[in-house]
């Protein structure tokens, strides 16, 4: 009996660890990160697989934790998957634990070889841990299309850790804190200089000011007005109610706005341009024919016959026509996974099966500035905008978010969200300029901080300045030319150093 309520202990503490894992993403109460909370949690399961006796037993801990993270991490999908698009609840929640479960499974993996090869000596299996949680990140993060969303590093958008993001990425960060979780549980039975590299981690970036701006320099301000039209999801697609707001709403506020660069979000404009009213595009493109201003606006693209993609306009005086498509595409929003039209049918959820642009598309070049927008959730995928950096000549300077997570309701994705372009702009050391539909439109400036932002579900401009950069971090110039292989690498070494001292 003893040993069944031991047992149901472990499981309770890594699901509640897991828990913690999901909190320190974001707070639902203030939708703040907490880099201590993220360190803590990782540290309980790190303390478990010490004390594991099998491997089967460790990855059991690594799954319950995962699972529980990333479930209470993207719960709100329920939102999406029922409130909008009608899926029963009881099958709305199932989804949702089946991709958490699945998901862990690479964190499942990744605990059963630390507790299968974990070295005898402590600081060496510090090391190993670091390098089987970096390849579970980097798994969850590219393979299948990729769902890195609340992964461990974003925890750290703030606090010591931050300071490595324009060196090394979000997964780097992510390895950072699985050493640091291992050898903070190990601190006192180490040996001196293991404590003390533990403490030059935490300390180093806040004595270096490891900000990795040193390199780059200011290419002027622009003055913006983001637009949040707050059109409700259940309506935003009703040509009764949602779209005829949308362009009375959108089209006033594109032909009154006074700032440089005029931002409408993600299908601001919820037709393709041939459906708009007569004279509609005409009279915007007019608008934006001659005077100082530019406009990005969302709306979507295509024909039946080319197909479709999920698109911005950038509207700009003597300029030709300039789009740009999104690349990364949203499963079972915007594109059908193999297999998977039997769920899809279930739901109904317009604008299904888009195109995909390219990866590294041209900037949108305005007012001695470069930029790159970037639609959705593609900010989540840094690898992916880094392309856009092979030539610093013609590197962005400036990068535009243009979403509508409306399909998750007044939750916490949207602060999630925002500490996701928030890392990036720590990564590239470029501002961030976000409008979207409900929230957050924001400016973020290049050392990741929020300089101004709407309130969430109102409508309303955000008018204001952001200040484009230029020149390189590390962090973009490594992953614009060999992508996330360095990583990959790294971990691989890691591991095959391990299973081969093992045996040997």
């Amino acid at each position: 009996m003893r040993e069944r309520w031991a047992r149901a202990g472990s499981w309770a503490l890594s699901s509640a660890a897991g828990l913690a894992q999901a909190l320190a993403m974001a707070a639902p109460w203030d939708g703040q990160p907490r880099w201590w909370l993220q360190l803590l949690a990782l540290g309980l399961l790190a303390w478990q697989l010490e004390r594991s006796t099998s491997w089967k037993q460790a990855a059991l801990a690594g799954w319950l934790f995962a699972t529980a993270w990333l479930a209470a991490t993207f719960w709100w999908l329920y939102i999406s998957m029922h409130t909008y698009g009608g899926l029963p609840a009881a099958l709305a929640v199932l989804a949702v634990l089946a991709l958490a479960a699945a998901l862990a499974l690479y964190y499942a993996v990744a605990c059963a070889l630390q507790q299968r090869y974990a070295p005898v000596q402590r600081a060496l299996r510090a090391l190993l841990f670091a390098a089987l949680w970096l390849l579970a990140e980097l798994a969850r993060g590219v393979w299948f299309t990729g769902f890195g969303w609340g992964g461990s590093g974003y925890a750290h958008v703030e606090g010591p850790l931050a300071g490595y993001a324009p060196w090394l990425g979000v997964y780097g960060i992510s390895a950072l804190t699985a050493w640091l979780a291992m050898t903070i549980p190990q601190i006192w039975a180490c040996g001196h200089w293991q404590r003390l590299a533990a403490l030059v981690v935490l300390a180093l970036p806040s004595v270096h000011q490891m900000d990795g701006v040193e390199s780059t320099r200011s290419t002027g301000p622009l003055s913006v007005a983001l637009l949040q039209g707050n059109i409700p999801q259940d309506e935003k697609f009703q040509p009764g109610t949602g779209v005829p707001t949308a362009l009375r709403w959108y089209g006033e506020q594109l032909q009154q706005q006074t700032a440089a660069l005029v931002v409408a979000p993600e299908t601001a404009l919820p037709l393709l341009p041939q459906q708009l009213p007569e004279g509609y595009w005409a009279a915007l493109r007019q608008r934006y024919a001659r005077g100082e201003q530019a406009a990005l606006v969302g709306l979507p693209l295509g024909s039946h016959r080319e197909g479709y993609t999920n698109a911005a306009v950038g509207l700009a005086p003597d300029q030709p026509s300039w789009r740009y498509d999104k690349h990364h595409l949203v499963p079972f929003g915007e594109f059908v996974p193999t297999g998977f039209k039997w769920f899809t049918a279930m739901m109904q959820i317009p604008l299904g099966d888009f195109n995909r642009g390219d990866v590294g598309q041209p900037s949108f070049a305005w007012s001695g500035q470069r930029l790159a927008p970037n639609i959705c959730y593609e900010d989540l995928f840094g690898e992916e905008l880094a392309a856009r950096f092979r030539d610093p000549a013609q590197a962005p300077t400036v990068f535009v978010n243009l979403s509508n997570i409306a399909w998750f309701g007044n939750t916490v994705a949207i602060d999630q969200h925002l500490h996701i372009s928030r890392m990036r702009t720590l990564e590239f050391a470029r501002p961030f300029v976000r409008a979207t539909n409900t929230g957050s439109t924001a400016i973020i400036d290049h050392r990741g901080q929020v300089i101004a932002e709407l309130p969430r579900h109102t409508q309303g401009v955000l008018r204001g300045e952001v200040e484009g950069r230029e020149g390189l971090t590390l962090y973009a110039r490594w992953v614009a030319h060999t992508g996330l292989w360095p990583l990959w690498l790294a971990g691989l070494a890691g591991l095959l150093w391990a299973v081969w001292r093992k045996r040997a």
